[in-house]
């Protein structure tokens, strides 16, 4: 059997789109909350965490970046999510659910998340899907607000888990923006970036990612490309 591997996904742009359900959950917030109509064009939001983003949006309204504050942000965008979910045109992105399926049966292959939702938040979306059971575990905006951080909690539920302690050349981090292959780096993983989401091409392969794939949509090639 080959070496144990484990694979950390990103959900947004890379297995899924929301239709920008999320998005929109953020800017009810912002006008139940605020009484402003606002696009949020201002505020980075692919490839942050949630509490990275909502940490934005309130220090933009001048509010107080508190334990409090933060609490009454996450529990409406929890709210707000699921009833966003059905009213966007989502879809699966091409060759993931093939991908996922091969994948899962794979026994040296463990199938986790790092990914800058919520955990409630990347449950809702994934099973709006149908693709939530695929997945062991995950490191989400939960653990830290800072992406960056986020590998190191994904490394240790993988070693609790499999009694294993995963080093960086047996980790591989797939995304679809600078910051998924930033965080990728902090853990000294092998970065796969796709061009799934909003982020180019060309800015994709300006940071240098050890695999660049415009879709997983051919996932026989990519998965003999990868050595999965």
């Amino acid at each position: 059997m080959p070496n144990k591997r484990l694979l950390l996904f990103d959900i947004d742009g890379t297995l899924i789109s929301t239709g920008g359900a999320g998005i929109v959950a953020l800017q009810r917030h912002v006008r139940d909350r605020f009484g402003r109509d606002d696009d949020l064009s201002d505020i980075e939001i692919a490839g942050k965490t949630d509490m990275s983003i909502m940490r934005d949006i309130l220090t933009k309204y001048g509010e107080p970046v508190t334990p409090e504050n933060i609490r009454a942000f996450v529990d409406s965008y929890l709210v707000l999510l699921p009833e966003e979910l059905p009213r966007t045109p989502g879809r699966v992105l091409p060759g993931i659910k093939e991908l996922l399926d091969y994948l899962r049966k794979q026994p040296h292959i463990v199938l986790a998340l790092l990914t800058g939702n919520l955990e409630r938040a990347a449950q809702m979306k994934l099973a709006h899907f149908g693709l939530w059971d695929y997945f062991e575990f995950g490191a989400y905006a939960d653990d830290h607000h800072d992406r960056n951080e986020l590998g190191a909690f994904a490394r240790e539920r993988a070693r609790a888990r499999h009694d294993h302690d995963f080093d960086g050349a047996q980790i591989d981090v797939i995304g679809d923006t600078r910051h998924d292959i930033a965080c990728g780096r902090a853990i000294g993983a092998r970065t796969i970036a796709v061009a799934t989401g909003n982020s180019s091409r060309a800015l994709l392969q300006s940071c240098r990612p050890d695999f660049f794939f415009p879709d997983l949509a051919n996932f026989a090639d990519v998965i003999r490309r990868l050595e999965w």
